[in-house]
């Protein structure tokens, strides 16, 4: 039976704490009992949002998206954690009067639907809530980052077997690199800690067994020695996961190629991790010693460590825990050096001084360590002769303006964009850190490619993602993630059609011939993208994610094959037009212009029903916010069965058709006159824009008149 004391506090708590921070317009008329029974469902949200960034309540509050529309997703929030690295957290939240709040099947499909809307940047899916966070989301989903699942349920109950296994599963489906994607279950226990207080408050206390131990006494004191992986996988069970970093100034879930050789390494030779880790640092308020006996240099000592963090060493913290979670046995074999600081008799701020110092020294990568191959100085020195251009070798130098040079990370990536094997597209997509391991480095410049050649390349790439950004400017949904997503593919395919002959010369002959070749890039790179789209949606299903196949090696050699056949053969491109959100004059464009007919015809629409605005590309979700922000007005419309004006703005009263509109809103807003569907932009709350409740009816219509052909 559930615990009343939790129960009543909880409640209690949400009431106090969210209450003033979070939006229930949207509940203004409902019954008072589901007023307040949606309200702490959104409370528990926005709780475990807290949970997991350590946000104020109102931040967290902020992240709530819940309501009609919500695609499965209570709430959101995006974290930046390292240079262009980004965390994403997206929350299922359940309130239970009872505490037996539930999550089946019906939620965990709910729950991957959402997600999958997400990563395929389907914003006008969602209610308008997410409208706020879809800038962010965007720039989380087109870099590396982590994407955690977090399911906050009032409830003293686990998962059932079958769902847990289920949610594994579907997260490994989507999944391209280990931990890339994980999950949390927040508890009635759980939320209740988080209600006590701030996460950076908590005192863990740790029990640590040092073998081989040793002691610094001046000017402060600290111990060092090893410690066992199993123990340290310990330390990270229960309600420490949550609170075991919080001096550090990264989480475990920073995002990097680190973690997931940290694992590798346990899981394939646990017995030389001692060697391969930097280790970890521990700070603590005060220590007590267990066992009896004076502390003897070199033997084993024990501790219990009160107001413990780890300060340094978090990924390999986080690493330890999910190799030994995977593998006992071998894991637990490991072993890694831990250093423990006693603040008791530091000056004041001395432990933020060790936290900043541990945390600001950048880690040696195997990028590093292939900056100082000889071949590499050569091609820096080529370039400078041969070319007059900078090839930038070291991280931390000044990256040179695109005209005047790249860097030799860029170079890398071209590179593998045109190298003859497509496998190399999907392993540069899905973790370009892995380019620098010997046998893909090899495969890149072993051959010693001439500066030439390698600039060259360089341009095809920065060519195609120029063309590729100008055409997402106007697209959205699943074309604009292509968009996103396809670049390399894209430039492989495109290299393979090119006439590359002379591709080594540098005279002026050979630098006309190249000039001439890169003009038919943005051409290529239009007709390239419909055809990605075409190829992959019917190759792997119109539900099959752009951001999966492109890192996917199998799946690339499908489609760079058939690509390039295509690019070859000047097929003309399938027509996406659908997909972009200026009018185009004729073809689908000029059907879809006809949408508002369709739906007056139909009588779809209610007289009076109040549209609402939505950004639609990512160059609308920067540009219309703030504007949208300054009158609520300029989001309205109340609709009116008329087939040429059936708008009527809030925010003047006047009469408009839905693309005049869009264009006047987007000029004075942003500056950008261009004629839109403005049938993408205007919604009608929970059913979706005219353009989709258009489409529906054209599909009924089609139905019903194929069934009346049959008969």
């Amino acid at each position: 039976m559930t615990n009343p004391y939790y129960m009543r506090h909880l409640r209690k708590g949400l009431e106090k704490r969210f209450r003033p921070h979070i939006d229930m317009s949207d509940r203004a008329k409902a019954d008072p009992k589901e007023e307040e029974r949606a309200f702490l469902s959104r409370a528990v949200a926005a709780l475990a949002v807290k949970h997991e960034t350590g946000w104020s309540d109102a931040q967290a509050a902020a992240g709530v998206i819940d309501g009609f529309g919500d695609r499965g997703i209570d709430a959101v929030a995006v974290e930046e954690r390292g240079e262009d690295r980004y965390h994403i957290t997206l929350v299922q939240a359940k309130w239970s009067v009872n505490g037996t709040a539930g999550f089946g099947e019906r939620e965990l499909r709910a729950l991957f639907r959402g997600l999958d809307d997400l990563r395929e940047l389907e914003f006008h899916r969602f209610n308008s809530r997410i409208e706020s966070h879809a800038v962010a989301l965007e720039t989380a989903l087109d870099n590396p980052g982590t994407i955690r699942l977090v399911l906050a349920l009032v409830t003293e109950n686990d998962l059932h077997p079958n769902i847990e296994r289920e949610l594994k599963k579907g997260i490994e489906e989507r999944s391209w690199l280990p931990g890339m994607i994980d999950y949390e279950v927040i508890d009635l226990r759980g939320l209740y800690q988080e209600l006590l207080g701030d996460q950076a408050e908590r005192k863990i206390e740790l029990d640590v067994w040092l073998e081989g131990a040793g002691r610094e006494t001046m000017p402060y004191e600290a111990f060092y020695g090893t410690v066992s992986v199993t123990e340290i996988a310990e330390w990270y069970q229960g309600d420490n996961r949550a609170h075991l970093f919080s001096r550090n100034l990264r989480d475990a879930l920073d995002v990097s190629d680190v973690n997931p050789k940290i694992q590798a390494t346990l899981l394939s030779e646990p017995q030389h991790f001692w060697y391969f880790s930097n280790g970890i640092t521990l700070l603590c308020e005060s220590y007590e010693p267990k066992g009896k006996g004076a502390f003897r240099p070199g033997a084993g000592v024990g501790f219990r460590l009160k107001g413990a963090s780890v300060v340094n060493g978090a990924q390999t913290v986080d690493a330890i825990a999910r190799a030994v979670q995977r593998s006992p046995g071998n894991a637990g074999q490991g072993r890694v050096l831990v250093r423990i600081i006693s603040l008791k008799e530091c000056p004041e701020g001395f432990g933020d001084r060790v936290t900043t110092a541990a945390n600001t020294q950048n880690p040696v990568q195997e990028r590093d360590f292939k900056s100082r191959d000889r071949m590499q100085f050569d091609l820096r020195d080529e370039f400078i002769v041969s070319l007059g251009l900078n090839y930038v070798i070291r991280r931390g130098e000044p990256v040179p303006h695109p005209a005047a040079g790249c860097t030799m990370t860029e170079a890398a990536l071209a590179l593998a964009a045109t190298h003859r094997s497509p496998d190399m597209v999907a392993r540069a997509k899905r973790d370009s850190s892995t380019l620098w391991e010997d046998r893909h480095y090899r495969d890149l410049f072993g051959h010693r490619p001439s500066a030439a050649r390698v600039w060259r390349v360089v341009q095809l790439l920065r060519e195609v993602r120029d063309a590729l950004g100008k055409l997402r400017v106007d697209l959205y949904g699943r074309v604009a993630s292509a968009a996103g997503n396809a670049d390399l593919l894209i430039a492989h395919a495109i290299f393979q059609t090119m006439d590359i002959q002379g591709l080594d010369d540098t005279d002026e002959a050979g630098e006309a011939r190249w000039r001439e070749r890169l003009t038919a890039v943005p051409e290529l790179t239009g007709r390239a993208l419909w055809w990605f789209v075409a190829i992959a949606d019917v190759a792997f299903g119109e539900n099959s994610q752009y951001a999966t196949t492109v890192r996917t090696a199998e799946r690339v050699q499908v489609i760079a094959r058939r690509l390039t056949e295509r690019l070859k053969a000047g097929d003309k491109a399938p027509d996406y037009s659908e997909y972009r959100v200026t009018e185009q004059s004729a073809g689908t464009g000029g059907r879809l212009a006809n949408a508002v007919r369709v739906i007056v015809d139909a009588g779809r629409i209610a007289e009076g029903t109040v549209l609402e605005f939505r950004p639609v590309t990512g160059p609308d979700r920067r540009g219309l916010p703030n504007w949208l922000t300054a009158d609520a007005k300029r989001s309205r419309a109340a609709w009116r069965n008329n087939k040429t004006k059936p708008l009527v703005w809030e925010a003047d009263g006047m009469p408009y058709a839905p693309s005049t509109l869009a264009r006047l809103m987007r000029g004075e807003a942003m500056g950008v006159h261009q004629q839109v569907q403005g049938t993408r932009y205007w919604h009608v709350p929970g059913e979706g824009s005219l353009a989709d409740i258009a489409a529906e009816l054209r599909a009924v219509d089609d139905l019903d008149a194929g069934r009346n052909a049959e008969e």
